[in-house]
């Protein structure tokens, strides 16, 4: 299974979340609060456990915008590595290149950050990275290279989340465009629309 490129405000009023965490589509599902289609509307029987540990699964993989090879193969290695296997799963997911530009402000949705990477936009430590999925590392400094800091869709998205608060494992600079990943968030910082237990049932069946 791919990565979902379709609509995302249907997808996200399939799973009854705003996973761009956009106004836009947030106003649209408070006008449409149910799920998408001709029957969205009807009274759906109580889903079973397993589709239960789905939706979940399909929710957190929709919200970092993965494919789902790749969303399992990170679950694979988070169960491999000593600790609580759902904080550290997340926490390899906030690792993502990609995710890390989102939440510096310098896109104003995952898609866009992965855009951004793609098209090498981005530097890691001085150097041009254009893999979104690349493992950032504590330490690691992120910034724009110099002939994309004009780019008119950064500098805005960068002035519209100057206006809110950045994440606390991250650090950035507005004016240098120019940020730092200090460390890996614990599972209480991460306000995330998921139950990371339901995932790790899901592939644990």
């Amino acid at each position: 299974m791919g990565r979902y490129r379709g609509p995302a405000v249907k997808v996200s009023r399939r799973e009854g979340v705003n996973l761009t965490e956009t106004p836009k589509v947030q106003r649209y599902m408070e006008r449409h609060p149910y799920p998408p289609g001709h029957h969205g509307q009807r009274r759906r029987r109580k889903p079973s456990d397993y589709g239960t540990r789905l939706r979940e699964k399909q929710k957190l993989r929709y919200y970092y915008n993965m494919g789902e090879k790749q969303f399992r193969n990170l679950f694979v290695e988070a169960s491999r590595t000593k600790g609580a296997t759902g904080e550290i799963f997340l926490q390899l997911l906030e690792s993502r290149l990609d995710n890390i530009v989102y939440r510096l402000g310098l896109a104003n949705t995952r898609r866009q950050a992965r855009q951004f990477v793609s098209h090498g936009h981005v530097r890691v430590n001085g150097k041009n990275v254009n893999i979104p999925s690349y493992r950032v590392e504590p330490g690691d400094e992120i910034d724009v290279r110099p002939k994309s800091r004009s780019n008119s869709h950064i500098k805005g998205n960068v002035e519209e989340r100057s206006r809110g608060k950045i994440s606390p494992w991250l650090e950035f600079d507005s004016e240098q465009l120019k940020g730092r990943f200090l460390n890996r968030p614990p599972r209480e910082d991460l306000m995330l629309p998921v139950n990371e237990l339901q995932v790790i049932e899901f592939y644990s069946r």
